[in-house]
This record gives structure tokens, C-alpha cells and sequence, in this order.
């Protein structure tokens, strides 16, 4: 190592006891994910100069401690020039760069330290995959300029990344496949260009995005498949993704909550919870989420929402739950027919076993009626379709049957008052039979001759075609009843 300039002696210095070096002022911090960040580094003169391989001298053993000192690397108001190189090293102090500008990207691939602040910082990038941290790594309000890698990291006491700017490497912002946080991920207030991918992360002690911006447009601005997350997950007010949030076959310990906005109309789905588990899911963003909502196949505790911002285009099927929270009770049964696929039985039957549970089998009956509704409009042929609308229209397939009531009232009422003013003629005039057009209305209705007066008297003029007409609804409303039958029985 060449010789030490004076700004390195005074850390070299400081270093065994602890002590803060700070080679020159620091900026305020300021609203705005990486403003407190010194874009202008590069400019700073040799008094605020360290070389990147004797921090890391440091960091790995270089210096003994002085005897009743814990030693640490805390260093304010510098640049620091060439590569940090950690990678496979044994950093025993904890290490505090605040508003520093590193030239380089960081380097602690296979790294294992203690607690790790780079805060406030300008950094080119960052390289920690497999990194082991027994304490937590900050990158709070820094402003790096290309990618995070920590795929396979560990960190013991949490992972702080609030009010932290990522500009991306074209590709990636965050790439944190298999992570491991044992303490909270807190993301708050922070900005990301690229994807941010935690797949297969686990957080055991929740994730915070509350305010926080993802920018991918057109792709998964968030990925988080398959991940495991105790206590909370948290897209809470103010976060904003464009591009896609995906959830798919994670499993949340604890409460999903989505209260912010997401825009992604031009991939597969804005929101995928695609075969999640959740004990509690919060979905109440701040407005529609512009794009196709994913529920398929998952299992869901509680479900909150709130039916103002449903998004027009939703796939349920297969979702199940066991509570239904917030929203509107009978603005739901809307709610399981916006499949942009079409039409799938299994959400309307979900929603009405919900109603069954919940006391309420007069909506649990409107959502199978809106089923059989649903099928009839998208499955069935023209038979079907036109044999449908009887059924809705006399038994509301059943789930209505005294529409049947109604119907035979009204015509029996109507076919009364015609006859009795049209009365027919005498099938044998010499018996004299007494007509009745009650009675003679009644039995047109029925398939079996109940009064005999079908027999005893036939239509005439006009009359004649009426009741033909009285005999076939008489007909359509029996077989309505019947085939609507099991329906009336079998409700749920």
C-alpha cells in the first residue's frame, strides 16, 4: 500500500477507538428518495480523498483495537476512490460511510460482517450476493446509479433501503432472489428504475414500500414470487409501481396489504396474487389499479377490499376465503363477473357459500342466480340460451319460484276476464253444461283437466289461439317449476 495521505491518517487514526472522521461537509437531508446524496463527488479535491483499499485495510484486520475500545469505520464528507473490495472477507466493526461519494461499485459478494451504514451515500452500484450480515445493512436516503445485487443474502437485524434512489443497471434495480431478513425490510419513501425482484425472499419480520415509487413500465416493476413473509407487507399509501406487481405462490404470514396505486395496462396482469395463502388480504388502493388483477387459486383468511376501486377486469377463480370484509354486500355479486376470460362458475359459488356462512341466503340465491345467468350468456347455444330465458323469466331458474306464482296469476286473472266476456261454445249443447271461465282458465293452465270444463266447452274465433297460447305457458311453467326443482331444494 502506498504511502498514507493525511485525510487516511486521520481514519487510520480514528479507526481503533471508533471515532468519526469528517473530511468536509455533508448535505441536509431533503425530501426526495437520494437527494441528501453528493452527486458532485467527483469534483472533491485530495483533502476529502480516501482510496478505497485502505478502508478495506481497515475493515479486514489491518489495525488492532485499543485496549477498552470497540473499533468501527465511521467516515463523513468523502470521496472514495478505486474499488471497495470485501468479497469473501471477515468484517468483525461496523462500518458507517455517511454522505460519501464511492467511485467504484461495492464489492462484498461471500462477505461476513457486522452492522454495514452506507447512508446518504453516491454509489455506482453494489454487489453483495451470498453477503452475511450479523447486525443490518443501510442504504437509507443514497442514490445509487446502478444495480443492488444481494441474491442469497442474510441479514440478522434487517435490511434499510428508506428514501433510497436506485437508478438500475437498464435491467435491475434490486435483485434479492432468496434473501433472507430476519428483522423488517423497510423500503419506504424509496425510488427504483428497473425491476425489483425478492423471489423466493423471506422476511420474518415484515416488508414497508409505504410511499415508495417502482418504475418498469411494461414489465414486473415488483417480483416477488414464492416469497415467505411474517407479520406484514405493506404497499402502503403513497407507493406507486408502473409495471407489474407480482405476488404469485407467496405466502403471508400475516396481513397483504395494497393501498396504493399500480398502472400496468400493457402487460398480462397490474396486480398478480396468483395462488397466494394470507390470513388477512387488504386490497384497497388508492384508486382502480389500471390493468388485470390476478386471486386465482389462492387462499385468502380475511379478505378486505373496498368496491369503489375494483378494477373492471379480475380473475377470481379458484380464490377461496373465509371472510369477506368492507365493500359492497350486493354490488359483490358484480364483483365475480369481470373475468376477462369469461365466464367461470367457481367465484359465483365461492360468494355464495360466503352468504350461507355469513346468514344471508337471499344474496347467497342472487349470486346462483347470477351464475346460471352468466353460463346461459356465455356457454350455451341458441336452444340453451332461449330455453334459459324461460327459466329466468318464470322460476328465475328456480332460485325465484314465486315468479311461477305471479305468472299463473296473471294469465289465469287475464284468461278469466277474456272468456268471461268470449265465452266458448258447448262441446254437446244438448246437456246444457254451466260454464265457469275460472274454472275453464284454471284447467287450460294445468296439464291435467282439474274442473273438466276443458272438456265440456271449445274456443271459438280468436279465443281459439288464445288458448292454445294459455295451454303452451301452462306447459313452459311446469316444466320451469321442474327443472328449477333441485334448485328451490338445494339453495347453497
Amino acid at each position: 500500500m502506498r504511502r498514507l495521505t493525511k485525510a487516511e491518517r486521520q481514519l487510520w487514526r480514528a479507526f481503533p477507538s471508533g471515532g468519526t472522521v469528517q473530511l468536509g461537509p455533508i448535505l441536509p437531508r431533503m425530501d426526495g428518495a437520494g437527494t441528501s446524496a453528493p452527486d458532485d463527488g467527483h469534483l472533491w479535491g485530495p483533502e476529502r480523498t480516501v482510496r478505497a483499499e485502505v478502508v478495506a485495510a481497515l475493515l479486514l484486520g489491518a489495525v488492532e483495537a485499543d485496549p477498552g475500545r470497540v473499533p468501527a469505520l465511521r467516515l463523513r464528507g468523502a470521496r472514495v476512490v478505486g474499488v471497495l473490495d470485501l468479497r469473501g472477507g471477515e468484517v468483525k466493526h461496523e462500518v458507517e460511510l455517511k454522505g460519501c461519494h464511492l467511485d467504484e461499485v461495492v464489492q462484498m459478494s461471500g462477505c461476513t460482517s457486522r452492522t454495514i451504514r452506507l447512508v446518504d451515500c453516491h454509489l455506482p452500484g453494489v454487489m453483495a450476493s451470498g453477503l452475511r450480515v450479523s447486525g443490518h445493512l443501510s442504504l437509507s436516503g443514497s442514490h445509487v446509479t446502478g444495480a443492488v445485487r444481494m441474491a442469497r443474502a442474510t441479514f440478522e437485524s434487517g435490511l434499510w433501503l428508506a428514501g433510497t434512489r436506485i437508478d438500475g443497471d437498464g435491467t435491475w434495480a434490486l435483485y434479492a432472489h432468496s434473501m433472507v431478513v430476519d428483522s423488517g425490510l423497510l423500503m419506504r419513501n424509496a425510488h427504483f428504475t428497473g425491476a425489483t425482484s425478492l423471489v423466493g425472499a423471506r422476511a420474518n419480520n415484515g416488508i414497508e414500500l409505504d410511499g415508495t415509487t417502482l418504475v418498469n413500465p411494461g414489465k414486473d416493476a415488483f417480483t416477488g414470487d414464492n416469497m415467505i413473509v411474517e407479520d406484514i407487507m405493506r404497499f402502503g399509501v403513497g407507493f406507486t409501481a408502473h409495471g407489474c406487481v407480482r405476488l404469485r405462490g407467496s405466502r403471508f404470514n400475516g396481513t397483504l396489504m395494497m393501498a396504493g396505486k399500480v398502472t400496468s395496462p400493457d402487460t398480462e396482469y397490474a396486480l398478480h396474487l396468483g395462488g397466494i395463502e394470507a390470513r388477512e388480504l387488504w386490497l384497497g388502493p388508492e384508486e382502480p389499479i389500471d390493468g388485470v388483477i390476478t386471486l386465482g387459486h389462492s387462499r385468502v383468511g380475511t379478505f378486505f377490499d373496498d368496491h369503489r376501486v375494483w378494477s373492471s377486469k379480475i380473475r377470481l377463480n379458484g380464490l377461496t376465503y373465509e371472510r369477506l370484509r368492507g365493500g359492497n354486500m350486493r354490488g359483490r355479486i358484480g364483483w365475480v363477473g369481470r373475468d376477462p376470460e369469461g365466464f367461470r362458475p367457481q367465484p359465483y359459488e365461492q360468494l355464495a357459500a360466503w352468504y350461507i356462512r355469513d346468514g344471508n341466503e337471499v344474496l347467497a340465491r342472487r349470486a346462483q342466480l347470477a351464475k346460471a345467468r352468466a353460463w346461459r350468456r356465455h356457454r350455451s347455444g341458441p336452444g340453451g340460451r332461449f330455453f334459459g330465458a324461460l327459466l329466468d323469466m318464470t322460476v328465475g331458474y328456480g332460485y325465484r319460484p314465486w315468479l311461477a306464482t305471479i305468472w299463473f296469476g296473471s294469465l289465469l286473472a287475464v284468461g278469466t276476464a277474456i272468456f268471461w266476456t268470449n265465452p266458448p261454445r258447448a262441446v254437446k249443447p244438448d246437456e246444457s253444461p254451466i260454464f265457469e271461465p275460472f274454472a275453464y282458465t284454471f284447467d287450460l293452465l294445468l296439464p291435467v283437466s282439474l274442473f273438466g270444463q276443458r272438456d265440456m266447452f271449445d274456443p271459438a274465433g280468436w279465443t281459439q289461439g288464445f288458448a292454445y297460447g294459455l295451454i303452451i305457458m301452462g306447459w313452459v311453467l311446469v316444466t320451469a317449476l321442474i327443472a328449477g326443482a333441485t334448485r328451490v331444494l338445494r339453495p347453497g
